[in-house]
């Protein structure tokens, strides 16, 4: 089980990875529902309030994000690998996004989620 999305953020890489990175950021974007996002390979994170927590699994400045990341409604111990990749593309920035391992019957609402709870989001914060 795995989605797969292609979007492009009328940003540059920089600005899309620090909105990923940077609780503040990440908060400003979601409307201000709390983030604690650590900074480092390792560290905790918590976005939506504590609805989603994880932990950060890979770092490369500008270019690469991936966490291991949960619902709090999964069951206890399920994990999702997610990952985002950024590339320039024109004045732009081509984000790839893969997400692997999550409960059975749940990926029709993360397919959703992620449009609805980042990529639509986030191009509003970058258009004004």
């Amino acid at each position: 089980m795995s989605i797969h999305q292609e979007i492009t953020i009328n940003a540059t890489p920089a600005a899309i990875y620090a909105v990923l990175t940077s609780s503040d950021d990440f908060a400003k974007m979601t409307g201000g529902r709390s983030a604690d996002i650590a900074r480092e390979v390792g560290g905790a994170v918590s976005m939506f309030g504590g609805d989603i927590r994880g932990r950060i699994v890979e770092l490369v400045p500008n270019k690469r994000v991936v966490q291991a990341w949960r619902s709090q409604a999964w069951p206890e111990g399920v994990y999702s690998i997610v990952k985002f990749e950024l590339t320039p593309e024109g004045k732009g920035t081509k984000l790839i996004f893969d997400q692997a391992g999550y409960p059975e019957g749940a990926e029709t609402m993360l397919d959703g989620g992620w449009h609805q709870m980042y990529w639509k989001p986030m191009n509003a914060m970058f258009s004004g």
